[in-house]
């Protein structure tokens, strides 16, 4: 098993490769509900994405501020899976020093230039903080992975 530093670097270079996440909420009904949503990410596996509050994903959020998300790289081969599967806290964010330059890094990384300015501007910056994290590996050997656990907001 490896070190823990290197556990979290490898979902970090997983994170930072892979571009779109399948974030899962739940309803009013207790209902999973998915969506695919491109995201950044940052040095603390924390995921940053853009969505209007009037996406059934932001009105969950908004109710229901836990969590999942899945990543992974693309194949159909069964030995090349690798993912990861996380759960956390969404929350937004609201401090401008912390959520223009996210929010600059979003627009280069995704070249929205100025096409989507106006969207972004009514649109909501999310974070999610996650509080577990699953890394699977198939290319290791089949099942191989292991977790990350990190404290969870109070």
């Amino acid at each position: 098993m490896a070190s823990r530093t290197r556990q979290f670097d490898l979902v970090a270079a997983l994170l930072k490769a892979e571009s779109t996440l399948a974030l899962a909420t739940t309803d009013e009904y207790g209902v999973a509900v998915a969506a695919p949503l491109f995201y950044i990410s940052d040095e603390d596996l924390c995921l940053y994405w853009i969505s209007a509050a009037s996406t059934e994903h932001s009105k969950n959020l908004k109710r229901e501020p836990r969590a999942s998300v899945t990543i992974y790289r693309p194949t159909d081969n069964w030995q090349d899976i690798l993912g990861v599967q996380m759960r956390g806290q969404v929350f937004p964010v609201r401090d401008s020093e912390h959520k223009k330059p996210l929010i600059g890094l979003y627009s280069d990384r995704f070249r929205l230039g100025g096409i989507f300015r106006q969207t972004i501007a009514r649109s909501t910056l999310y974070k999610f903080r996650p509080h577990f994290v699953r890394y699977r590996d198939n290319s290791v050997h089949f099942g191989y992975r292991f977790d990350l656990i990190f404290a969870a907001d109070p």
